[in-house]
């Protein structure tokens, strides 16, 4: 009875050591060529004012305010 134990025992260890072995691998590598961020970028900006009549008059009227 103990040998039939014993060989349970075995064979699950087999088993074990079999599911092991099929496990995934990960490889983590640093790449061949250099890394290339390509930061060409356009900013443009649009102003807008808008002045209302009377300021706009109040301008006109005396130009050294601003």
């Amino acid at each position: 009875m103990t040998t039939r134990r014993g060989l349970k025992l075995s064979g699950l260890i087999v088993c074990g050591l079999l599911l092991a072995g099929c496990s995934p691998t990960i490889k983590v590598e640093a790449p061949d060529k250099p890394i290339v961020i390509n930061l060409n970028i356009k900013i443009e900006q649009e102003v807008r004012i808008r002045i209302d009549k009377d300021v706009d008059q109040a301008i006109e009227a005396k130009p050294g305010i601003f």
